[in-house]
């Protein structure tokens, strides 16, 4: 048994109960690694996204899953049958205790065993419950069978990602990797229950939240929708940038070296005196063609020059070490930036500066690990993984008997019969 570090982080003092799969365990650890008290309630033998690669080492093994060790950081854990009588009563006293119980479950499953959140409130009326699904608890979708690309494909992100004609001809939709509608639906129902914290706070009260993973990926497709909705354009999918109804200049250019620079549309939104700048220094390479011309400072002028300009800029670009031309181009107040490897991105300077990736240990491996870490830097709210993911059952005997009181007996029982 591992040892929960002391934290002083802003949830500090709340405590969850998380019965998640994918659909939910990122808001879990979002939670968690703002130091509340998670408590990850899985089946006897663990939960299935603890068979989901890669694996430490390539050894599959539901200990070994370093998604499962992504998402489930700084929560405790332990299993529970929820379908038997001693472990719906068990989760019952757990919920009595808890702030949040936040679900993943189909649509009613909890309810139909008595744990839903009318029944848990009798006993805990400033109970928050969050429950997410794919489509929510009603409507005419609610008991459809789902996945990360659906959410993709439905939530219209798809729509808005893919190549351009001259890249790809006639390109299919392209769905991002990496859980991205788990993502976004986990972002929504952390926000969610943030708010219905504040809301306990002031009035006492509990709610149950009702959230939907296809819902908050139709609010997260950027410009395509407002663009439909107020001009009735549909906008194009082009490579490496942003979708739009017209035309748009590429965004990642080709460096001297092999690497890739990343622009933001017309090098980087240059205004007539910014473009001087950047002509000034183009210049020293003998690589900034006419931009130094007075012309392109008249304004008309230069919004007609929008596409030979971006043709010098990435010539410039292309002649230049990738390190030298975004650094330079960041120097000048250009948004520019470097198209990073895997490799580059752990061992990138800025990063390391920023403390972006901290050592989690793994006492049971006897070495730490380097994780991800926050992508801000709190002054007032401090964030931190507090301890790696649970082992299965890992915190059985310190919740079951040293915090709701059974004997060591009674759980070794439980424990033959399959309760937990």
């Amino acid at each position: 048994m591992t040892e929960r570090r002391d934290t002083s982080g802003p949830l500090s003092g709340i405590r969850v109960l998380e019965i998640a799969d994918e659909k939910a365990q990122f808001c879990g650890k979002l939670i968690a690694d703002l130091g509340a008290d998670v408590i990850k309630i899985e089946p006897p033998g663990g939960q299935n996204t603890r068979r989901v690669g890669p694996f430490l080492n390539d050894e599959p093994h539901p200990e070994r899953s370093l998604y499962f060790w992504h998402y489930n950081t700084s929560k405790r854990g332990i299993t529970l049958d929820l379908e038997t009588s001693d472990g719906n009563q068990l989760f019952e006293r757990l919920a009595s205790t808890a702030d949040i119980v936040l679900e993943s479950y189909a649509p009613g499953y909890l309810a139909s065993l008595g744990l839903g959140y009318d029944d848990l409130a009798i006993d805990n009326p400033k109970l928050i419950m969050c429950s997410v699904t794919p489509f929510g608890q009603t409507g005419p979708w609610r008991d459809y069978r789902t996945s990360d690309l659906l959410h993709m494909a439905a939530g219209g992100q798809m729509a808005s990602c893919g190549y351009d004609d001259e890249d790809v001809p006639n390109p299919p939709p392209i769905a991002p990797g990496g859980g991205n509608a788990w993502h976004m639906g986990c972002h929504f129902a952390y926000m969610a229950i943030m708010a219905a914290l504040h809301f306990r706070h002031v009035s006492g009260e509990g709610q149950y939240i009702d959230a939907s993973v296809h819902e908050a990926c139709a609010l997260t497709t950027e410009g395509a929708i407002p663009a439909y909705i107020y001009t009735g354009a549909v906008v194009q999918r082009h490579t490496g940038r942003h979708a739009s109804a017209g035309d748009s200049a590429p965004n990642q250019i080709p460096a001297s070296d092999g690497g890739w620079v990343q622009t933001t549309g017309s090098g980087g939104n240059p205004t007539p005196r910014r473009l001087r700048g950047l002509a000034e220094w183009m210049d020293t390479h003998g690589l900034a063609g006419d931009l130094l011309d007075d012309r392109y400072l008249d304004l008309a002028t230069f919004r007609e020059s929008t596409s030979h300009i971006n043709e010098v800029i990435a010539n410039f670009i292309a002649n230049m070490p990738q390190e030298e031309a975004w650094r330079g181009g960041q120097e000048r107040g250009y948004p520019w930036g470097a198209v990073r490897t895997l490799d580059e991105i752990v061992d990138d300077p800025h990063l390391a500066d920023r403390g972006f990736f901290v050592e989690v240990e793994h006492p049971e491996l006897g070495r730490s690990y380097a994780y991800p870490g926050t992508a801000a830097i709190y002054n007032g709210s401090p964030w931190n993984i507090s301890r790696r993911a649970p082992l299965i059952g890992e915190h059985n005997l310190e919740v079951y008997c040293g915090e709701l009181g059974l004997s060591k007996p009674a759980l070794t029982v439980l424990a033959e019969n399959g309760v937990v």
